[in-house]
């Protein structure tokens, strides 16, 4: 089971929870934590916390890098043969530079300087869902 379904699995049941006497909580708890795979104690945090309204701003630091610098930094990294970040990072420069010059990307000054500036450990970061 994801993490997303779980989530939703938990909201679908908490009102019903917290409404529930002991013996229904317990019930409703046993069937969740056999369901989910959760630590008995989790689950019971997780159906107790208040549910984040939808559109709420997500807590924590900014992200730094967007969609397009993503796409970008994908799009080089397949131009380079899925090269390895370590051997990616100090020629990442002058490969954006001549894809760019020959047309196969596009992309501004402000991406172009973000990728640049980008550390290996955030090139792994970023491209590894591929």
């Amino acid at each position: 089971m994801t993490r997303r379904s779980i989530l939703e699995y938990a909201q679908a049941i908490r009102v019903r929870y917290l409404r529930g006497s002991k013996k229904t909580k317990t019930m409703i708890l046993n069937e969740f934590v056999a369901a989910t795979g959760l630590h008995r104690k989790a689950a019971i945090r997780l159906l107790n916390r208040k549910s984040r309204p939808p559109g709420a701003k997500r807590s924590g630091r900014p992200r730094l890098y967007g969609t397009p610098v993503i796409t970008a930094l994908k799009m080089a990294w397949e131009a380079a043969d899925r090269l390895c970040s370590r051997r990616l990072h100090p020629f990442l420069p002058e490969m954006l530079s001549i894809l760019r010059r020959k047309g196969v990307i596009t992309f501004t000054d402000n991406i172009f300087r973000q990728l640049c500036h980008m550390s290996p450990s955030t090139i792994d970061r970023l491209l590894r869902q591929w």
